[in-house]
């Protein structure tokens, strides 16, 4: 009779598990004519960003204030970074400093 019960109240518990959160996402960025195609994404709390170099020379992602470093990416790279914290953050390519984007995290509850 303790398991049925046991199992019972996890089974009440399932569906205000399941809708609790909502799903996170991975969002893709190219990398490609030395330029981050969609220079500018705007993501949630949880989220991933996915680069992909689809360049033929080697690109880095690094943010301004250095919370995150690709390192070096060659051709056909990929690299995934998740935005746990909201805010906005600017990154480049160490190798070709030129090259920019951002990055807006929202909160996933706001």
């Amino acid at each position: 009779m303790k398991h049925f019960l046991i199992g019972l109240a996890l089974l009440t518990l399932v569906p205000v598990l399941a809708h609790g959160a909502p799903a996170s996402s991975i969002v893709t960025v190219q990398i490609r004519d030395y330029a981050y195609k969609a220079p500018a994404v705007t993501i949630h709390t949880g989220d991933t960003v996915r680069f992909i170099n689809d360049d033929n020379d080697a690109h880095t992602v690094t943010s301004t204030d250095g919370l995150f470093d690709s390192k070096g990416l060659d051709t056909n790279g990929v690299w995934d970074h998740t935005f746990a914290k909201a805010g906005t953050f600017h990154y480049f390519c160490e190798l070709h400093p030129y090259m920019k984007g951002t990055i807006i995290v929202k909160d996933v509850n706001g």
